[in-house]
C-alpha cells in the first residue's frame, strides 16, 4: 500500500477561505475539516444559552457569540467553532482585534451530537484546556437533559453534572442557568446517564 501525503494549508489561507460563502471548516495543524450540519434541537439549545449570556453580559466588558465565532488555540495551531463562546479579554474586544476569531475565551460551550461527541470530549477538550484564559468548558447533550461543566480550579479541572430540574453555574461570568431554560423548546427528554469524567 502506498502512502499519500495530505495536502496542508496555511493559517492565512484558511482564515481567508472562511470569509467566503460556503460551508465552514475547522483547522487543525494545517488540515481542514468540514463542519457537520446542526439539528433543530442543537440550534435551539445553543441559541437559548447564547441569548441568556448576551442578556446577562449586556453592559459588561464581556461578549458572547453563538456558532460563527472561531476560537484560536495557537499552541495547537488550531481553530475551532464552538457552539457558544464568551470572552472578557481586551485582546479579543478591542476595535483593532481580529474580527473573526477570539484567542482568550473564558467560557466555551459545545452541544453534543452523536457525530461530534467524541471529538468534543477528547480532541477539542485537550486543545481548549491549553488556553490559560478558559475557566469553564460546558458540554450539553442534545438527546437527553444532561449538562456537564468543567471548572478550572487551582488543583485542576473539576466536573459538575446537572440533570433535568437542576441548574448549572458559570462562576467566571457570574450566571446560573436552569436546565429548563437551556432546553426550552428543544423537545429533549429528561433521562440522563452521564459519560465518565474526562480527565
Amino acid at each position: 500500500m502506498q502512502s499519500v501525503p495530505l495536502a496542508s494549508i496555511s493559517e492565512t489561507d484558511y482564515l481567508a477561505g472562511e470569509e467566503l460563502p460556503g460551508p465552514r471548516h475547522e483547522f487543525i495543524d494545517g488540515q481542514i475539516f468540514a463542519m457537520a450540519g446542526a439539528t433543530k434541537a442543537h440550534g435551539t439549545i445553543a441559541l437559548n444559552i447564547g441569548t441568556a449570556l448576551r442578556a446577562h453580559l449586556r453592559g459588561s466588558p464581556c461578549r458572547a457569540w453563538v456558532a460563527d465565532m472561531k476560537v484560536s488555540v495557537a499552541s495547537a495551531r488550531s481553530y475551532y467553532y464552538p457552539d457558544v463562546v464568551a470572552t472578557c479579554a481586551d485582546a479579543d474586544l478591542r476595535s483593532d482585534s481580529p474580527q473573526n476569531f477570539v484567542t482568550a475565551p473564558k467560557v466555551i460551550v459545545e452541544v453534543l451530537s452523536p457525530s461530534t461527541a467524541k471529538i468534543d470530549r477528547r480532541e477539542k477538550w485537550l486543545a481548549y484546556r491549553q488556553l490559560t484564559s478558559l475557566q469553564e468548558y460546558v458540554l450539553v447533550d442534545q438527546e437527553r437533559q444532561c449538562v456537564e461543566v468543567f471548572h478550572r480550579e487551582a488543583s485542576g479541572w473539576v466536573q459538575d453534572i446537572a440533570t433535568a430540574g437542576e441548574t448549572i453555574t458559570l462562576s467566571s461570568l457570574g450566571i446560573s442557568l436552569a436546565l429548563a431554560d437551556i432546553y426550552e423548546d428543544a423537545d429533549v427528554p429528561a433521562f440522563c446517564e452521564p459519560e465518565e469524567e474526562v480527565r
